[in-house]
């Protein structure tokens, strides 16, 4: 039995878990929050970095100290472990993430080398992601060579092309910086912040938890304490290959070359690209994309499949990793527009209330497992989000009017306040049943 992997083996392991990590929203994020902050872009940075890379790893460390996702949830109520990780799989697996992979490969790593006619033809979307899910099916049947397959071969791929593209740009004058946009010449750091937030990468701590798990159980590491240090160490190496790739695409993003040309990070990329290498950027760009796509979509795919086999044993690991690539080359090829209009609202309500319980797991020595407080900040939050998720779909924004007056609502995180309340509750409640004991 081991206790602490060897730093190669930890290397490879950080290198897995990072490659899940880093999907096509994580390359398109940072290039356009560069654009957007200018000269102010190592600032929105630091804000970017404590959010879409600290926000993850403490994911990761909150899962290793609980032990599993369910047991984490089950401190708010047995009911809610069975429901709410289930929500998250299916929102983030098949219901979203795995398919706009999918979608998304084929628009920057096809598409743009087809004649107009076919890249818009439903039939090579078609014909594209039979082949890509056909590869993530494939790389996904065997979880315990995820190490080497990520470890040894995509994600080095992946740094490497990203590596090539920042030493290019040492050579190539790109301009200097713009000026910020009005929320990153206010707030820089704040509004890089709250970009962070919105990549919800914290969701994808709490699935490829299990997933870091069974790899480390796989070589030998058994013993709970042992477990948590190993998870921590590779969260940690994680972040800091997060951080690098961010830095560095974010500052490329910040040139004068990019500015008023580009509406979104994937155009942003494509005018850079272009620049630096002429009609071969679009190639290497391709590139680029596919490989991060398909690392996030095997990473996913395997994580979604163990969870469903252990919950509910029936089919077969095999089985549920065949099903779930089937039903994401489905909805891939039903159109993103329509599945983004119900799945993103959806996120918006259970992201919150993964967030709290990942704050909460890690305040565990002065917060309890069994304390109210997670019952009652996590329902708080719930409430605000069903709420919210009801004025945003049904009431098309009526409630508005009330809901702005809750501090950072209009940034997106008006659940903080009411987590707070909750949180307050539940000390309330605490207090009175020690009282009551004694």
């Amino acid at each position: 039995m081991r206790t602490l992997l060897s730093k190669k083996d930890i290397v490879f392991v950080s290198f897995m878990l990072f490659s899940m990590f880093f999907g096509a929203g994580n390359l398109i994020f940072p290039p356009f929050l560069g654009q957007s902050s200018g000269d102010q872009a190592w600032l929105s940075l630091i804000g970017f970095i404590l959010s879409a890379v600290g926000l993850p790893i403490l994911g990761v460390v909150a899962i290793a100290k609980a032990g599993s996702f369910q047991g984490l949830a089950s401190r708010v109520h047995g009911l809610f472990a069975i429901i709410f990780p289930f929500l998250i799989y299916v929102s983030i697996g098949p219901g979203l993430a795995i398919p706009r992979a999918g979608s998304l490969a084929f628009e920057m790593g096809m598409a743009p080398f087809l004649p107009e006619a076919w890249a818009q033809s439903r039939i090579s979307l078609l014909m594209y992601t039979l082949l890509f899910f056909a590869v993530v099916w494939w790389l996904s049947l065997s979880p315990s060579k995820l190490v080497d397959r990520f470890g040894k071969l995509l994600t080095p791929t992946l740094l490497a092309l990203i590596g090539i593209i920042y030493v290019k740009s040492w050579f190539t004058p790109l301009g200097s910086p713009t000026d910020p946009a009005d929320s990153y010449a206010a707030h820089p750091v704040i509004q890089g912040f709250l970009d962070g937030y919105l990549t919800m990468d914290a969701l994808a701590a709490l699935v490829f938890g299990i997933v870091v798990a069974n790899t480390l159980k796989s070589k030998g590491v058994v013993e709970k304490k042992s477990l948590s240090s190993n998870m921590v160490l590779a969260g940690l190496g994680a972040g800091m290959l997060l951080t690098v790739i961010y830095v560095i695409l974010g500052i490329l993003g910040s040139s004068q070359i990019s500015a008023d040309k580009a509406e979104n990070g994937a155009q942003i990329l494509t005018i850079l690209m272009s620049k630096l290498f002429g009609e071969s950027g679009a190639l290497l760009l391709g590139v680029v994309f596919t490989v991060a796509c398909l690392c996030v979509s095997i990473g996913l795919v395997t994580s979604c499949s163990q969870y469903f086999h252990q919950l509910f044993g029936k089919p077969s690991y095999a089985g549920w990793v065949t099903i779930l690539s089937i039903l994401s080359m489905g909805v891939a090829n039903l159109g993103l527009t329509e599945i983004l209009s119900v799945s993103v609202p959806i996120l918006g309500l259970i992201y919150p209330m993964a967030i709290v319980l990942i704050l909460l797991a890690l305040a565990e020595r002065v917060i309890p497992p069994h304390s109210f407080v997670y019952v009652t900040a996590v329902g708080v939050v719930a409430l605000f989000g069903i709420v919210d998720l009801a004025n945003t779909v049904f009431f098309v924004h009526q409630w508005d009017k009330w809901l702005i007056e809750l501090p950072f609502y209009k940034e997106g995180a008006g659940w903080v306040m009411p987590a707070l309340l909750g949180g307050c509750a539940g000390m309330l409640f605490d207090f009175k049943a020690r009282a009551g004991s004694k």
